[in-house]
């Protein structure tokens, strides 16, 4: 489906009539490795942009608007493959993750704490400073 980084045009109409403000989830996951690195969300137009720029757009519901993954950052999310469920309403992006992180919180994964007991343990280490990226 990827041919040099753009995907070609498709038929696949996934069904954003299920969620209210026309979200879908968008689960993503190193190509590679298969770690999970984060879940976001998207419309149908940061889908389409997504598709024909083969880098990970999302819809931020905080911002109410498209981004394009790593437009701050440079950590770009390149598209290797996706995957689509068997409801066309969730989403798997399986990426090549550029500069190593994808959360804004400056590690690798947005799941980089683990529930030990009553707590939550982090498992990673940080790969960038937010404040020095983001100068928040």
């Amino acid at each position: 489906m990827c041919s040099g980084g753009i995907f070609t045009e498709t038929m696949i109409e996934l069904d954003f009539t299920k969620d209210p403000n026309g979200l879908l989830p968008a689960i993503v996951q190193d190509y590679l490795s298969g770690d999970i690195l984060m879940l976001a969300y998207i419309n149908n137009e940061s889908w389409q942009q997504t598709l024909k720029t083969g880098k990970a757009h999302y819809w931020s519901r905080s911002r109410s608007t498209i981004w394009l993954k790593g437009e701050s950052s440079g950590h770009v999310q390149l598209i290797k493959d996706i995957f689509i469920d068997c409801d066309q309403d969730t989403v798997v992006f399986k990426v090549e993750q550029l500069g190593g992180a994808a959360c804004h919180k400056g590690y690798r994964s947005c799941f980089f704490r683990r529930v030990d007991g009553d707590e939550l343990v982090i498992d990673e280490q940080p790969i960038f400073d937010p404040k020095n990226v983001y100068g928040k």
